[in-house]
């Protein structure tokens, strides 16, 4: 296993931790996103892109180090799980020996926070045991934004497999779970942000630190080539027309300032910062 990436925040720390990278063809999640298209857009080689057009996608989980908590946000896809979907299919990785081995523990997180629920943003929520899922981090409480739960609860898709069942609905049976506001103050210097359309309650994580500022945008945006293209939407987007209007507002927010994003699913580098191109963007690392 080679060095995780960090970054400083002012004091804080965000570590990344890679559950699985992949380069090929995107168009299963973004239809427009064909080679050729990748190919007009040179900024992208060679960290999220090579020359001949495939792209470069990462499943990948954030903890946050600060004032003493751990916080894990998101956590990827899962060992065991039933999916319809190659690779992510009763996965057996090493993800949790991959986290000890970085220093964090599964006792040692706090909060677990999901930016939205869908199934590799959940995956590690729960593990399987005796034949039961159970919280794998038992000693945190898991943040879910209200809308965000109380939709899928009301709306569950089985299309990607039993996802509530197997990594939602054993965290709230447990009693872990806290419904939160999509503004919500997770800690000092660190708010959720409502980021809605790719699902209703979706939200990015923004921290700020002693003049520095990160956000975690979570899938408002899965692949670099949406700053170049901002009105490219995935096929998971519950609401596309919302997701462009967010996307565009982030976009515009983001290269007004100088805040590191970190790109949810962006490989390689996955932080970087926002600049104008034209009447589009680039994604700086």
């Amino acid at each position: 296993m080679t060095e995780p990436q960090r970054w400083k925040v002012g004091d804080a720390t965000i570590t990344k931790l890679v559950e699985l990278e992949t380069t090929g063809s995107i168009t299963w999640i973004l239809p427009d996103a064909k080679p050729e298209r990748i190919r007009q857009v040179p900024w992208l080689v060679p960290h999220f892109a090579d020359e001949t057009g495939r792209a470069r996608l990462s499943v990948h989980a954030l903890v946050i180090e600060t004032g003493g908590r751990r916080i894990l946000v998101d956590t990827c896809i899962g060992n065991d799980k039933v999916r319809p979907i190659p690779g992510w299919d009763r996965r057996q990785g090493s993800f949790l020996q991959d986290l000890e081995r970085i220093g964090f523990p599964a006792e040692s997180i706090d909060t677990v926070l999901c930016t939205h629920l869908h199934v590799d943003h959940v995956g590690w929520n729960t593990r399987l045991e005796s034949g039961r899922w159970v919280p794998t981090f038992p000693n945190a409480r898991y943040l879910f934004a209200a809308r965000e739960l109380e939709y899928w609860l009301a709306n569950d898709e089985p299309v990607y497999g039993d996802v509530m069942g197997d990594s939602v609905r054993p965290i709230l049976d447990a009693g872990l779970a806290d419904r939160v506001a999509p503004d919500h103050q997770v800690a000092p210097r660190i708010r959720l942000e409502p980021t809605p359309g790719h699902t209703p309650g979706h939200v990015s994580v923004r921290l700020g630190s002693n003049g520095d500022e990160a956000v975690i945008s979570g899938d408002l945006m899965h692949h670099p080539v949406q700053c170049a293209f901002p009105e490219w939407s995935s096929r998971a987007d519950v609401d596309a027309a919302q997701a462009v209007r967010t996307r565009r507002s982030f976009l515009s927010a983001a290269a007004a300032s100088d805040a590191l994003v970190l790109g949810t699913h962006f490989a390689g580098p996955t932080a970087g910062r926002v600049r104008r191109d034209g009447d589009a963007f680039r994604f700086e690392v």
